[in-house]
């Protein structure tokens, strides 16, 4: 291959990073900026705020997202490997056994810290700082 093969896509490269910067560029100047205490107040369905939320949003949903995306991520390179996998041979095999073994070990980690578990008054490390005596609470 020669350099004047790969000119059409530096061309379309080029093109496309100046159409995006033009248009972001076009739109600040182009656009009106009056902000007014109305608009920069946060809208939730249409309702007023009229105080701060109760509490705060639990860190718990975050951590399960983030889990969640790590392993969804694995199972498209799981994906990629089967599509492919008369190709690899046996060594293809030992490497995605290899794979499932350090992501089978991912979960237990993440099981065995308790980021799966929501109720954490259940939680045995938490069970020492809450509640140290389980027994007198069940005879009362």
């Amino acid at each position: 291959m020669e350099f004047a093969d790969y000119l059409p896509i530096a061309l379309m490269t080029i093109l496309g990073i100046a159409f995006a910067g033009g248009s972001l560029l076009l739109s600040r100047w182009i656009a009106p900026n009056n902000p007014t205490p109305e608009k920069l107040a946060p809208y939730e369905c249409g309702i007023v705020p009229l105080q701060d939320p109760v509490q705060r949003f639990p860190v718990k949903f975050y951590l399960v997202a983030m889990i969640f995306v790590i392993f969804d991520v694995e199972i498209v390179f799981l994906f990629l490997w089967a599509v492919r996998m008369d190709e690899f041979g046996w060594a293809g095999i030992a490497v995605v056994v290899l794979f499932m073994v350090m992501l089978l070990e991912t979960l237990a980690y993440v099981w065995k810290r308790g980021a799966l578990d929501w109720n954490v008054a259940r939680r045995a490390r938490y069970r020492k700082v809450v509640a140290p005596d389980a027994s007198i609470e069940e005879a009362a």
